[in-house]
């Protein structure tokens, strides 16, 4: 890496945001107007080039799904895009506060104000839905924006920069390439949010990049997402909804089930039905179209270093084909597995699906609150008392019942981590909440009322006081 690069580069991307900075400042506040045109001409690229985009991603990834890019990526940001200008109108409304006595007479509102110029890193792994998602609540809430592309999707995130500069000046939306030297510099810029998805561990460095300028971050992380099998659901259910949300994307997604919590005595017929599910899914993998590849060579190294790992260490893996193809794993089964393992102590991010015994549903709930809080919590059973209880008794970002990942595509429900899987949450009205300023405005006429709390105290102060203290 050229380190006499390093100057350049953050000269560059600080000329960017001053840009972007001055052009927020001529226009403070861009009308429901303004912000609608804005995200109808973003809808309107993403249709037209939809064939184009789900090409490039699947060139990124050695084979990706077109159907999945279609289905996980494009149309959440199509009905997000609808949602919020939908309700765009209300939601920039300022909101009416009541007014006690001893502020009267007067009003009170909060009137939702841009924030300014928002920066977005974005991740490989769904790299359309993780730009434009967060870009979407951004330009809603009447922000400038600037994007930084991963560098392991290439050809998708110079198309994202392609598309956007066809729809938006640069001074209103700026897509940045490089590699991880620009994203460390594009973190460390004086935004007035930051908003992050990626590794915990990176998360770390975010926050501590933001700090120092005190800029306010939303860290989208990850974890280790659970699934808890109950006692009496049908166990062809509950594989098939697992299965489903631990290959999408080749389990490449950050609310993907990372495992699987099964009552002891249901291990094997467990393993049974997961792998029928996962046999009809995709009948070979040689050449399935619907079978996603691991993005690079290295990521695919990791994991299958952590199934040597888990190996080693005891535990039963239990492929369901033969073999892959090129960068096609196979999804796989351990069981048998402990802490020691690395595979239970990382975020697994592919389709290997550690199986867990337990006794009780109680025991299962100890599980998971024994370790970091995860980011999704999926539970597969019909009664409602047990559901119940695991909502009550566990905190993850978010809960899947009877459903793996959906969670994240429906348009007004936050998301966002708690704890080590994050901190902060958009999509919907939260995320136009989370990319403005709640300013709180109090108005006061000409008659000053509140000449009677001046001193000098009196005797008329002390009876007002005790007048309001009583109440």
């Amino acid at each position: 890496m050229d380190q006499s690069s390093f100057p350049s580069q953050t000269v560059a991307l600080e000329t960017l945001l001053a840009r972007q900075r001055a052009a927020f400042l001529a226009d403070p506040m861009p009308s429901v107007a303004a912000r609608r045109g804005w995200l109808k001409a973003l809808r309107q690229v993403l249709v037209e080039q939809q064939h184009a985009l789900t090409s490039a991603v699947s060139r990124d990834f050695g084979n990706r799904s077109v159907d999945e890019t279609l289905f996980a990526e494009l149309l959440p940001c199509l009905q997000s895009i609808d949602h919020v200008s939908r309700h765009l109108p209300r939601w920039m409304k300022p909101s009416r506060r009541p007014l006690g006595l001893a502020f009267q007479p007067g009003s009170a509102q909060v009137v939702y104000q841009p924030l300014g110029v928002v920066g977005v890193i974005v991740p490989w792994n769904y790299p359309l839905f993780l730009a434009i998602g967060p870009l979407v609540g951004a330009l809603a809430a009447g922000n400038r924006v600037m994007i930084k592309m991963s560098e392991s999707t290439p050809e998708t995130s110079q198309l994202v920069r392609d598309l956007l500069a066809r729809v938006f000046p640069e001074d209103q939306v700026a897509v940045v390439l490089g590699e991880a030297d620009v994203g460390a510099a594009f973190a460390r810029l004086p935004f007035d949010h930051l908003l992050f998805t990626g590794a915990t561990s990176i998360g770390r460095h975010i926050l501590h990049a933001a700090a120092d300028n005190l800029t306010p971050v939303t860290l989208e992380l990850g974890g280790k997402s659970p699934a808890i099998v109950s006692r009496d659901v049908p166990l062809e259910d509950a594989a098939e909804r697992i299965a489903f949300g631990k290959t999408m994307n080749a389990g490449q997604t950050c609310v993907a089930p990372d495992y699987v919590l099964v009552p002891r005595d249901r291990i094997e017929g467990f393993v049974e039905a997961y792998r029928r599910v996962i046999q009809r899914f995709y009948p070979q993998l040689a050449d399935n179209p619907d079978y996603t590849s691991i993005i690079n060579a290295r990521q695919q190294a990791r994991l299958y270093s952590y199934l040597e790992d888990a190996r080693a260490r005891g535990a039963r893996v239990v492929p369901l084909f033969s073999e892959g193809q090129d960068r096609r794993l196979p999804p796989t089964l351990l069981l048998d597995v402990n802490d020691d393992m690395r595979v239970m102590q990382d975020e697994i991010f592919g389709p290997l699906l550690p199986v867990v015994p337990y006794a009780h549903i109680d025991e299962a709930i100890a599980y998971i609150n024994a370790r970091p809080r995860p980011l999704a919590l999926y539970y597969f059973g019909y009664d409602r008392q047990e559901q119940q209880r695991v909502i009550a008794r566990t905190h993850s970002g978010g809960v899947g019942i009877n459903e793996t990942l959906l969670h994240v595509a429906v348009c007004d429900l936050p998301f966002g981590g708690i704890g080590p899987s994050g901190m902060g949450h958009y999509h919907g009205h939260e995320g136009f909440l989370t990319f403005s300023k709640a300013k709180a405005v109090l108005r006061k006429p000409r008659l000053n009322a509140t000449r009677v709390l001046y001193p000098p105290y009196g005797r008329t102060m002390q009876k007002l006081l005790r007048r309001l203290l009583i109440r």
